[in-house]
């Protein structure tokens, strides 16, 4: 879902330009217009991250089809044409992807190796696998259509540091309730971009306008991937784990300042304000310092 983009700065109302002789009004818009023309509230980043995720997933994937060989064990492999590279038989795998044997060898997240072996490693290892092409696919869109538009208006550090944070939060919940199966995929980190979303949300909220047509549909997005996660061989909590990570994070990473703060910051030489405007509200605060609690408890 395509976040609205936040109001423009409000006009001389707020921001009062003290000039002498005062100038008649469509002289004071143009001068208005040459200051704040070019002003932004918030800092637009070039999106690469993302991308950059997106092409490791790929990446990784070709290299686990080409440790799969799948010729080497078996006489059925599906586009055989592609050599080693081929999938396994569809009645194995109908996203057509590797063996299982193979992802595990891979990092799949696996709860007895990561519990007896100490193979922690395999609870990040495990969202950057996919079962198939069509799980590859799947992921990789959600990710560019998600991903680049956050990174676009957070920057590539918080934006990172989510998505690897919430993909951990998801492998941990689906290691506690899916213990005899392995897991593999993008999915937990993906549904932590989306609970960020929602928090995002949530924290700015006084900035945003239409707010609970934006609240609303984001909701209902939420709500459909969920029901996916109902399918059969899906691992649901990971959805659950990342979104709930990623929710929490969201308070945590993507606060933004009141609009009358960044007014007031980048108000020209010579302005005037009628009162000192606040960074941030008070109820984000305590959003932030409450997530901030339950995430290191969990």
């Amino acid at each position: 879902m395509a976040k609205q983009d936040p109001p423009a700065p409000s006009s001389a109302g707020e921001l009062r330009i003290k000039v002498q002789p005062q100038p008649q009004p469509q002289q004071r818009r143009r001068r208005e217009d040459d200051v704040y023309g070019d002003f932004r509230p918030f800092k637009r980043w070039a999106s690469w991250l993302v991308p950059c995720f997106v092409a490791a997933n790929i990446m990784i994937f070709g290299v686990t089809m080409y440790v799969n060989n799948c010729p080497r064990n078996s006489d059925s492999c599906v586009a055989r044409f592609f050599g080693r590279f081929s999938f396994q038989p569809l009645k194995e795998n109908p996203l057509l992807g590797p063996s299982s044997d193979t992802l595990q060898k891979m990092g799949a997240l696996e709860v007895i190796k990561v519990v007896r072996r100490r193979q922690v490693w395999r609870l990040f290892t495990c969202i950057w696998l996919h079962a198939g092409v069509f799980h590859l696919l799947a992921n990789m869109l959600s990710l560019l259509f998600i991903g680049i538009r956050l990174e676009q208006e957070f920057g590539f550090v918080r934006i990172g540091l989510l998505y690897i944070m919430a993909g951990f939060g998801g492998s941990l919940l689906s290691a506690l309730f899916i213990q005899y199966s392995i897991s593999v995929g993008a999915s937990g980190a993906l549904f932590g971009l989306l609970g960020s979303m929602l928090s995002e949300l949530i924290t700015n909220w006084t900035i945003y306008a239409n707010k609970f047509a934006a609240l609303l549909t984001l909701i209902f997005i939420v709500a459909i991937n969920l029901a996916v996660g109902l399918l059969p061989h899906v691992d649901n909590f990971a959805h659950i784990g990342g979104f709930v990570s990623g929710f929490l994070l969201g308070f945590v990473f993507l606060i933004r300042p009141q609009f009358g703060w960044v007014s007031q910051k980048n108000a020209p030489p010579g302005h005037i304000p009628t009162s000192v405007k606040s960074k941030h509200k008070t109820y984000q605060y305590v959003l932030w310092v409450v997530s901030l609690i339950l995430l290191i408890i969990g």
